[in-house]
């Protein structure tokens, strides 16, 4: 069309032929993804004109206490994606079991896993919020879905992206061939190509990581956070302080600038000793986007797409980034 860039859908298309295995379900996966994610970012636009902020009085599976539009975006995405005809199961952040899709609905070879509203605390300060998700395929012959199904290295992702809901409304995934994002243009309702092939900066200028938390650090953790706030380290001065407190926002803003975000292990609950974070549904995806981006991501030890997950949803600790500020956080964090 005349004056309008490419859209996600022609770009998806392209990619599509190019690969002489292609069959289209993938292509129609991420189609009922984004329209899901077009209708979440509908009723977060509106979110303060109607009764949908707030809390819904339930606890999710990590014993957060549930937020409306947190609820309605999950309900969205379920609805939605086990009608889509190319998954045979799902896993999100809020549920505590795997949610397969119905004997009466078409099923495929997919599996989708995702955090439907990241940032949902910050939803009635009219903060950035985002969809974070991860795309893999069921790689045993079993007929059915299992649990181990899903347990299984972030290498083994087809894709991962993310919606981030702001002011504007963004997409960027990755299929493994780099990082493309896309913003919603609301006058013709489609998510045209902004960012082709992103690439986050070798090293950064900002660190962000909730200082509030330094008590409940060990000393390598104050140790390479120090790193950042001082004029001693490579970049030869201090780096910015930027934290948001929403996950896909730090890690946006940071992608595109250069930086490191980190959450480290913390000693305030026994019961969460690996840390806060989710590895399937907001560690692994991010990693591979950030990857493909040139950045890198770990744990402090080890790459965060290495890890193999014992539960669906285990936590991590994650040094994300530039590919210089994360490695030089995990030589500190290791030594």
């Amino acid at each position: 069309m005349e004056g309008i860039g490419i859209t996600v859908t022609e770009h998806l298309l392209i990619h599509q032929k190019e690969s002489p295995m292609a069959t289209g379900r993938f292509t129609r996966l991420m189609g009922e993804l984004i329209f899901s994610a077009k209708i979440i970012a509908r009723e977060v636009r509106k979110a303060g004109l109607v009764d949908i902020l707030g809390l819904t009085g339930e606890v999710n599976v990590q014993g957060e206490a549930v937020r409306k539009l947190d609820d309605y975006a999950n309900n969205i995405l379920i609805y939605r994606m086990q009608r889509a005809g190319v998954l045979c199961a799902m896993a999100s952040e809020e549920n505590a079991d795997i949610i397969e899709v119905p004997d009466n609905l078409p099923k495929d070879e997919y599996l989708l896993i995702f955090d439907p509203l990241d940032g949902s605390s910050n939803i009635d300060a009219n903060v950035n919020i985002g969809t974070i998700f991860s795309i893999r395929k069921k790689t045993s012959d079993r007929p059915y879905v299992t649990l181990e199904d899903f347990l299984h290295k972030g290498t083994e992702q087809v894709a991962a992206g993310y919606f981030l809901y702001g002011s504007s409304t963004m997409l960027v995934y990755t299929t493994g061939n780099g990082v493309n994002g896309f913003t919603l243009d609301p006058s013709v309702g489609e998510f045209l190509l902004s960012h082709p092939d992103i690439k986050t900066p070798e090293r950064g200028k900002i660190y962000s990581v909730n200082e509030a938390y330094t008590c409940y650090w060990d000393e390598a953790t104050r140790r390479t956070v120090e790193y950042f706030k001082s004029p001693e380290n490579d970049l030869g001065k201090p780096y910015s302080s930027r934290y948001i407190g929403s996950l896909v926002a730090d890690f946006h803003r940071n992608l595109i600038y250069g930086g490191i975000f980190m959450y480290p292990a913390d000693k305030r609950d026994p019961a969460k000793p690996r840390g806060k974070l989710r590895l399937l549904c907001e560690a692994a995806p991010l990693a591979f986007v950030v990857e493909q981006a040139g950045g890198a991501a770990t744990d402090g030890k080890t790459r965060i797409l290495d890890l193999k997950p014992e539960r669906l949803h285990e936590r991590v600790p994650l040094f994300i980034g530039s590919r210089k500020d994360v490695e030089k956080a995990t030589e500190l964090m290791s030594s």
